[in-house]
């Protein structure tokens, strides 16, 4: 890796974690589009395996007892539909073209910045959590195995269920888990997960545990609603990238 790409791997990683530090997630959503226009697609998702699943173990064990709550019993169907979805996402990474993939995803970032502008007020109840969660598991994982991010589904969905932050933080990152531990083997077996991508994703969690705390100085700091938009923003400008092929 030469120092321009390593330094690119380091903003994009330190940017991902203090949005995650702040929000509770935004980790892959602003770091992966950055590191796959410098190492590629399968390269970006093979390295963010490792940190996805360490912050994540952190937050669900930081948040467990939100899983007593009513409103988690949506979660189990909507687990096993994202897990079903990594193997079918999986395959499409190695199949299909990689320009295609980074198309679709950037049109889907696009789409989720839409989303949020058009309808930031509306409010999925718990039966059609429970009734539309296997299809939007089923979703957020053939995205996260396609592309290795699931939120412009699955953060979407459970972010319409308006539950409270600690829930909303339990919720997602018990998704962002299942999903990385799922996919570490299925990229293995599909014959895309190399060692040093191991050893990247690894060391990555340097820098992302370094700026992570300076995401949670900073959402003190900032109203919600203006570190939102910020968010939005620079997700906006990374799908119209993505989408011109710039």
């Amino acid at each position: 890796m030469d120092l321009q790409s390593a330094l690119l791997m380091l903003l994009a990683l330190g940017a991902g974690a203090v949005v995650k530090g702040a929000t509770g997630m935004g980790l892959p959503l602003v770091a992966l589009p950055v590191l796959t226009a410098v190492f590629g697609l399968q390269h970006a998702v093979g390295l963010m395996t490792i940190p996805l699943i360490v912050t994540n173990a952190w937050q669900v064990w930081r948040f467990r007892a939100e899983a007593e709550t009513p409103r988690m019993a949506f979660m189990p169907w909507f687990l096993v539909g994202g897990a079903l979805g990594i193997m079918l996402g999986t395959w499409a990474l190695t199949s299909l073209p990689e320009r295609l993939l980074v198309l679709g995803l950037g049109v889907i970032l696009l789409a989720y910045v839409g989303l949020r502008l058009v309808t930031p007020h509306w409010s999925l109840n718990l039966a059609m959590a429970k009734r539309f969660g296997p299809l939007a598991g089923l979703g957020g994982g053939t995205l996260q195995g396609a592309t290795g991010i699931s939120a412009p589904i699955g953060v979407t969905f459970i972010h319409a269920m308006g539950l409270e932050r600690a829930a909303h933080v339990y919720a997602v990152s018990a998704m962002f888990l299942l999903f990385s531990v799922v996919q570490l083997p299925a990229l293995f077996v599909a014959g895309v997960m190399q060692p040093l991508w191991l050893l990247q994703g690894l060391l990555a969690l340097v820098p992302i545990l370094v700026f992570m705390p300076i995401g949670q100085w900073a959402s003190g700091k900032l109203s919600r609603k203006a570190f939102d938009r910020m968010i939005l923003v620079f997700l906006g400008v990374i799908g119209v990238k993505m989408v011109l092929g710039l």
